[in-house]
């Protein structure tokens, strides 16, 4: 049954939480949009993987709502995160309020369910402090190994596997290395070791191979998707859920409905498989991308009639796979029962709203429900801010982005990375070398920056107005940012340059941080949401 505005006895209207503030400052009617932009260029997303196995874990969800959510608020909503997690547990218990290790775990789920690595990292080295209290367990050590693999990168993962006890070295610890290999696309590396798993006997259930065709997805070598799921076959290994879901991710990306739907056949037939919302937003996202909206529109009723319970992520599915589609009436719909069901919505939700919105070139309803977010944030986003700016932008509107740049500031906003290459990107289109520069340095020089990559596209437009305008300074000045930044490793940017590298020269995934491909896209990349969501795994 789809969910319908009528069914709730609070109909939200669009329009009655929106702000009645002043007109803000980069809604001057003076400002005027010199193009159109296609708003409509898919972005692939595929499904979302909760958990597959928890080994024997704690069922957190299970558990009754205890003070953990306030020391989670409290760590999240940090004024000064340089202070670490660890300085909120010792005022918490210098408040004579005695930490449980139950509580502290419980904390790290949600700090890592919301990416605040570095935070549920900060929490588990509180607790290795203090082991006398909270004796660390095979289990523990597993997330540990995953914090450590995404916040100080894949060979520290590697260094604290090594000095673990054998007795720590389950299929736990194993699965989480194989999967920060995969994470970071070191192919070699993952292969090897899911041999040494297959050695060990620790390849006897479906997380595994999952882990696996997602690493092959990210290659686009959707072949070995296929000998994945012959090898379960051969080895009376049964499909689960998300294997299924992969597999039709594969097929569909592969452009082939018509195998697609035969995945899908097989998957119906299996008893103890149950399709889930994810499975047709799956099956969904292939379908827009393949142009056969109907079908995808028929698959996004069948997510609508699978959500359980209070989950908000289908509503952000949604929200971005309709503001694929171009229905604009359903994105309306969608964002205003999701709003009828609960009693606020996270920056993810506006975040996805106005990206679609955005995507379907309705600038005015976004800058609405921007307006909307205003009056009931809690901190400034600039990610979401970020959306209206690459609207204007796209549009030709740099100083309508501009100004609402300075509208950010006024707000308490603090640019990130991908404001700073949004504003750089203004100033090419415009042919202003300087201006883009100086946006540029800010780019490389603000807090965050190391997990941030400028756009291959924006480097080649600048170096490209660089040479037209024979300006060698400016040429070498971002040269300069880039080989500091370690970027030169990359063949995207030592080709724009080029650069001829040997294999030692180019850089590995070993060697950086994981990158954000595009912080301000709502609609990841389906191979690396698939890998994200896997972490629920540990």
């Amino acid at each position: 049954m789809l969910l319908q505005p009528s069914l709730h006895r609070h109909k939200v209207s669009l329009s009655s939480t929106i702000s009645q503030s002043h007109p803000l400052p980069w809604k001057n009617p003076n400002f005027t949009r010199h193009q159109t932009v296609n708003y409509k260029k898919l972005t692939v997303i595929t499904c979302s993987i909760s958990q597959i196995h928890n080994y024997g874990t704690v069922d957190y969800e299970r558990r009754p709502t205890m003070k953990w959510n306030a020391i989670y608020r409290r760590i999240s909503l940090m004024e000064n995160p340089e202070l670490g997690s660890g300085s909120v547990l010792n005022q918490w218990e210098n408040e004579g309020k005695r930490l449980t290790k139950w509580e502290l775990c419980r904390v790290v789920k949600e700090l890592r369910k919301y990416k605040r690595y570095q935070q549920a990292f900060e929490v588990y080295d509180w607790m290795n402090n203090r082991q006398e209290r909270f004796g660390l367990s095979p289990s523990d050590a597993a997330i540990q190994l995953d914090l450590i693999a995404k916040v100080r990168g894949v060979s520290n993962a590697e260094d604290f596997f090594l000095r673990l006890p054998n007795t720590f070295k389950d299929r736990r610890i194993y699965g989480a290395l194989l999967n920060a290999y995969v994470r970071n696309r070191m192919r070699e590396k993952a292969e090897s070791l899911i041999d040494e798993m297959r050695d060990k006997d620790y390849v006897t259930h479906a997380l595994p191979y999952n882990v696996m065709m997602t690493l092959y997805m990210n290659i686009n070598e959707y072949d070995k998707v296929d000998l994945m799921i012959s090898e379960m076959n051969e080895k009376n290994i049964k499909l689960d859920i998300y294997s299924y879901n992969i597999w039709l991710s594969s097929c569909g990306l592969q452009g082939s409905a018509d195998k697609l739907e035969q995945v899908f056949e097989q998957m119906k037939l299996d008893r103890s498989i149950n399709p889930n919302w994810t499975t047709f937003s799956t099956m969904a996202t292939m379908y827009i991308k393949m142009g056969k909206f109907e079908k995808a529109e028929d698959c996004l009723r069948r997510v609508e009639s699978r959500i359980t319970g209070r989950d908000r992520i289908p509503y952000h599915y949604l929200l971005s796979l309709y503001g694929n589609v171009g229905n604009k009436e359903e994105v309306y719909r969608v964002w205003n029962i999701y709003k009828s069901i609960f009693p606020s919505i996270p920056n993810l939700g506006y975040h996805a709203m106005i990206s679609s919105l955005a995507r379907m070139d309705d600038i005015e309803g976004a800058e609405k429900i921007y307006e909307e977010w205003l009056s009931i944030k809690t901190s400034y986003d600039p990610r979401i801010a970020n959306l209206l700016m690459a609207a204007f932008v796209y549009q030709g509107n740099l100083d309508k982005a501009e100004s609402f740049f300075d509208h950010m500031l006024e707000e308490g906003g603090k640019p990130n990375s991908h404001t700073w290459e949004i504003l750089a990107q203004g100033h090419i289109s415009e042919r202003r070398t300087s201006e883009a520069l100086s946006c540029l340095k800010e780019a490389f020089a603000t807090p965050g920056s190391k997990s941030w990559k400028p756009n291959p596209a924006n480097v080649s437009s600048f170096f490209k107005l660089c040479e037209e305008e024979v300006d060698v300074a400016s040429k070498e000045a971002l040269e300069s940012f880039l080989r500091l930044s370690g970027h030169l490793k990359d063949k995207a940017y030592a080709s724009l340059l080029g650069m001829a590298l040997t294999g030692d020269e180019l850089s590995t995934k070993e060697e950086r941080t994981e990158q954000n491909h595009n912080e301000e896209n709502d609609d990841e990349n389906g191979s690396e949401m698939l890998v994200s969501q896997l972490q629920g795994s540990l």
